[in-house]
């Protein structure tokens, strides 16, 4: 008899009545560092292992495997629309669409996988927004390419996932200043940390930065780093001298 695998899907109730979901490391074929659910093409498991992977995640989001669509992600702030796959994967970190039917993702392992929703005008959208992405705008322009295929601003509600928290993300002085040379206001995103280290609150910075674009948003509240068990994490992997880590996927289909 087949086996049955059985995922680990987070949801928020303000994305209620679009399909979506932030799918944690459990239920996926690979193994060893990469254990569970890794979905990222670009690191070093067996690509068979991930394409198995995502097309159990295809699977979940009641698409085809080749719907499943995702980008090459640059931590820049640009936004694709599509309405059909792509043959070649654009250099972007959020995507838009209005296609029913088209479940499109972005991969993050510590930085915010965001998707957004106006249900009422079929308008998703999904982003990668690491600090980079985030402090260049790249939550903004996606929020400024969903109001051009038809989104209305004050209807979009947009869900952070699983992402680093506040407590695990020690930065340095020259992170701390590239924020405060943008906007001295950024400070308030900042705490003292040990050592002259600062910690940033990426997931609150994104949150600011969504709802002064008028957009209603919220967090799961998972840190990335604080679970191994549930989440990969590119600095966790890092700290303990892995070669590589693994990338979750977070999904929205209309």
């Amino acid at each position: 008899m087949p086996v049955t695998v059985t995922l680990d899907i987070l949801t928020s109730p303000l994305l209620d009545g679009v399909k979506h979901g932030f799918f944690t490391r459990r239920g996926g074929a690979s193994s060893g560092i990469f254990e569970g659910l890794n979905c990222g093409g670009g690191s070093s498991d067996q690509s068979e292992i991930v394409a198995m992977n995502r097309d159990r995640v295809a699977d979940a989001m009641g698409v085809a495997s080749d719907r499943l669509v995702t980008v090459h992600q640059v931590h820049s702030a640009t936004v694709v629309s599509l309405e059909e796959p792509p043959l070649d994967r654009p250099r972007a970190d959020a995507i838009v669409t209005t296609v029913p039917g088209l479940a499109i993702a972005v991969l993050t392992a510590d930085c915010q996988p965001v998707l957004f929703a106006d249900r009422d005008e079929g308008v998703i959208a999904a982003a990668h927004a690491g600090w980079r992405g985030a402090l260049d705008g790249v939550l903004e322009a996606t929020v400024d390419a969903m109001e051009a295929a038809g989104a209305r601003r004050h209807r979009i509600k947009a869900v952070i996932g699983p992402s680093i928290s506040q407590r695990a993300y020690e930065v340095g002085q020259e992170f701390f200043e590239r924020f405060l040379d943008a906007d001295t206001a950024h400070g308030r995103f900042f705490v003292n940390g040990a050592d002259g280290k600062y910690l940033f609150d990426l997931p609150g910075f994104g949150l600011a930065r969504l709802r002064a674009a008028g957009v209603a948003a919220d967090w799961t509240r998972h840190c990335t780093y604080g679970d191994p068990a549930r989440f990969y994490s590119y600095r966790r992997a890092t700290h303990k001298g892995e070669a590589d880590y693994g990338r979750l996927i977070s999904a929205i289909r209309l």
